[in-house]
């Protein structure tokens, strides 16, 4: 496995070199909300996710939440790119457990404007399980830290925006 994260990274960072234009990435996911329930249906790139709210919010508990989902992708970044860059670097890892907590206050959903509706803070606890030294660990760290693309995108303020299609459906009440 190690070699095959290797090699694989390897080679992208020769594309990028021998090609800039193909370190511009555009990943997509599309999401489907249908009936009378708070849950979704993503599918990215043919993988189906399930994102719902617990009972207490309204939800079924089918899935976890979205901002448990964004806390999930922050963690599991972390642990890829502290295995690509180990592999990439010959360090030996056997194991990483991230952490991730979420602060949000409640109110800023329930539509109080004084409070943002997101997180107000994100921490991280990340373990390295490992025969390197500390130092060598810490070393990785500041790498994994500079480079994770979802620390980045939380820690970033970046351009977001979006548009709205109304379709306006049949409604039996209309036809009757």
């Amino acid at each position: 496995m190690s070699e095959q994260v290797k090699k694989a990274v390897v080679a992208l960072k020769q594309a990028v070199t021998e090609n800039p234009a193909a370190a511009r990435a555009v990943f997509r996911a599309t999401t489907v909300s249908d009936a009378d329930s708070l849950s979704t249906d993503s599918s990215i790139r043919g993988f189906g996710v399930r994102l719902d709210e617990p009972a207490d919010l309204g939800g079924t508990d089918t899935g976890p939440n979205p901002v448990e989902a964004v806390l999930a992708a922050l963690g599991s970044c972390q642990a890829i790119v502290y295995r690509a860059y180990a592999n990439a670097l010959g360090l030996r890892i056997d194991r990483v457990e991230v952490e991730a907590k979420g602060y949000l206050d409640l109110r800023g959903f329930l539509g109080d404007s004084k409070y943002p509706a997101g997180f107000d803070r994100v921490t991280f606890a990340t373990r390295v399980v490992s025969p390197e030294s500390p130092e060598t660990i810490r070393n990785l760290s500041e790498v994994v830290e500079a480079h994770c693309p979802v620390l980045d995108i939380l820690r970033t303020p970046l351009a977001v925006s979006g548009s709205l299609e109304h379709v306006r459906s049949s409604d039996a009440r209309d036809a009757a």
